[in-house]
């Protein structure tokens, strides 16, 4: 079978591969070892070519972002989307596992996969703040299929991490100023901000200036919180987010649709012994559940590629000609723990009567077209609550700046 084959294999089944879900945050751990290890220096990043995003530009973060309004009786309506330019505090986004490059690690190249994960996880916050993401060398796709295959490419996460941790320092020397930061990751760009907070920010005098930590859709609870007094925490001296006025905080979630859970073991909502996984619903921080402010892509776009075939939308269908669509009142989350797995509870209200799809796309489906349980719904896990952060970050922005003034 050719390599193309493979990485459209993945893409659409990944049947089976439970260690394939581990696989995905490879690089969680400060001392995760590497496969045929590569040996090479962090990226430069003084050089403006090794940045998806950065502000006062044209990039991957400054694509069209606007949204059309489906409501329950189909009725359609437009919302622009609008950056600031005045923006108080930036935001650092470190993308998921997309590379489809047959190496082991990726080069690079700002592609199509890279500037799609930014489009659908990142650009948003424009509207929050300065954008910084780098590009770096993840682990890739075919990489991943390698090691499982039992023959691995080389590959190394160490790399990967060192390329982030080279552009963030090149951030903090030369953009950040002073300015409080937040810091947005998902799967492998979760794994490796987590350690990235863990040795450079954690009780360091630079973590007054974060404003919070979104860490979305990680593994081996490498955003925990300890169930008894004696562990601890995996960030020592930051807390997780329970209202959306606390300061310094992380928000972390794992989303799978509530008529399908996860079972016990599935690797997003694994965590170390004595510990457990993070849910914080960005929806209701409080606890609870919370109307989720979804923006999801208009063409069923997710973070492996285009959908298979259009999604209406409406009924009867109608055409839409904004990259997403908002759909209020259809979605609601909610946090379970039951002890054995925690994660985001995703589930739709729908009416009788409804002129407007019943549900969503951004499932992985085995070849029989059956949704996998132990992938959730990883594939839109920000789109599903974009909104919801959004708003979590202005009160978040808001409580810093007044804190950052007082005498």
């Amino acid at each position: 079978m050719s390599h193309n084959s493979v990485v459209r294999r993945l893409s659409t089944q990944v049947a089976g591969l439970g260690a394939m879900l581990l696989a995905l945050c490879a690089p969680c751990g400060a001392s995760a070892q590497s496969t045929n290890s590569l040996a090479a220096s962090p990226g430069d990043y003084s050089n403006p070519k090794l940045w998806l995003c950065r502000p006062g530009r044209t990039d991957a973060c400054t694509a069209n972002l606007d949204a059309t309004i489906v409501a329950d009786d189909g009725t359609m309506t437009q919302e622009a989307f609008h950056a600031d330019p005045d923006a108080p505090i930036d935001c650092f986004y470190v993308y998921p596992t997309v590379s489809k490059e047959p190496t082991g690690n990726a080069d690079f190249a700002i592609d199509a996969d890279v500037t799609r994960a930014a489009v659908q996880q990142f650009a948003r916050f424009s509207a929050r703040c300065r954008l910084f993401a780098p590009v770096y060398r993840q682990i890739t796709i075919p990489g991943l299929v390698s090691f499982f295959s039992g023959k691995p490419l080389p590959m190394s996460r160490q790399l990967a991490y060192d390329d982030v941790k080279a552009a963030w320092q090149n951030y903090l020397a030369n953009d950040n100023q002073g300015r409080g930061f937040v810091l947005v990751g998902h799967s492998q760009g979760t794994g490796i901000l987590s350690r990235l907070i863990r040795e450079e920010i954690d009780g360091k005098p630079i973590q007054t200036q974060m404003v919070s930590a979104l860490l979305i859709g990680g593994a081996l609870g490498a955003v925990s919180t300890q169930r008894d007094a004696s562990i601890p925490l995996v960030f020592p001296h930051i807390t997780v987010c329970r209202t959306s006025a606390e300061v310094g905080c992380v928000i972390g979630y794992s989303s799978s649709r509530a008529e399908t859970p996860p079972a016990a073991g599935t690797q997003f909502e694994k965590a170390p012994e004595g510990k457990r996984p993070v849910c914080a619903n960005p929806a209701a921080l409080e606890g609870g559940a919370g109307a989720l402010d979804a923006y999801l892509s208009t063409s069923g776009a997710t973070l492996v590629g285009e959908a298979k075939s259009p999604v209406n939308w409406t009924d009867p269908p109608h055409p839409i000609d904004t990259p997403f669509v908002k759909v209020p009142g259809l979605l609601s989350a909610s946090c379970v723990d039951d002890g054995k797995v925690v994660y985001l509870a995703i589930s739709r209200a729908t009416a009788k009567d409804s002129h407007r799809a019943s549900d969503i796309t951004g499932d992985l489906r085995d070849p029989s077209g059956k949704i996998m349980p132990s992938w959730g719904l990883h594939l839109i896990d920000v789109n599903l609550a974009m909104g919801n952060l959004l708003g979590v970050v202005a009160d978040e922005t808001r409580a810093y700046l007044a804190k950052a003034t007082k005498p």
